[in-house]
């Protein structure tokens, strides 16, 4: 999986360092998500198929004009340290400003204490997102456009919630 998405394990040891340094431990919490984004359409298709060799579904619905796939793996990444993840997030282009193309978000799970989270850590996040009526996530962008994002559920429990279920693949777009 690395020779497709890149250094996974480098890239979540280096955001749980910056959480680290700002006072934000993350130990004992589940990663919801690793989010990965390309540079075109032909790419996200592309990255689409070849991590889809490594799956047992994908969810791929339209989100602000553009197709977003939520990738189960069929076995979880080790990302050291005793975390894991089960699910990617592939993100075509950017559409509201820069984002670090390639790996660029991790999700984490705070669950029910996430006001009490968002209160505590208020000075390091940069804001919060209203996806859904069910996934609202606070997060905090870095520097060279990566970020991490603290959720109240997983990625994938609120796509279950909103109806999309993990059973085989779903394509919302087809290749030209």
């Amino acid at each position: 999986m690395q020779q497709i998405i890149g250094d996974y394990r480098s890239f979540f040891a280096m955001q749980a360092q910056r959480l680290a340094k700002l006072g934000i431990d993350i130990a004992g919490l589940p990663v919801s998500h690793l989010a990965l984004r390309t540079e075109s359409i032909d790419e996200y298709l592309r990255l689409r198929d070849q991590i889809e060799q490594h799956c047992s579904a994908n969810v791929e619905n339209i989100w602000n004009g553009r197709p977003i796939s939520k990738l189960l793996l069929r076995e979880p990444l080790d990302l050291g340290d005793g975390f894991e993840v089960t699910l990617l997030e592939l993100i075509p282009p950017k559409h509201q400003r820069v984002y670090k193309m390639g790996l660029e978000h991790i999700g984490i799970v705070v669950g029910d204490g996430i006001d009490e989270f968002s209160r505590v850590h208020r000075a390091h996040l940069t804001g919060q997102q209203f996806q859904s009526a069910v996934c609202e996530p606070v997060y905090i962008l870095f520097e060279d456009y990566t970020h991490v994002k603290f959720y109240r559920e997983s990625l994938m429990d609120v796509c279950i919630r909103e109806g999309q279920a993990f059973n085989g693949f779903s394509h919302a777009i087809k290749p030209a």
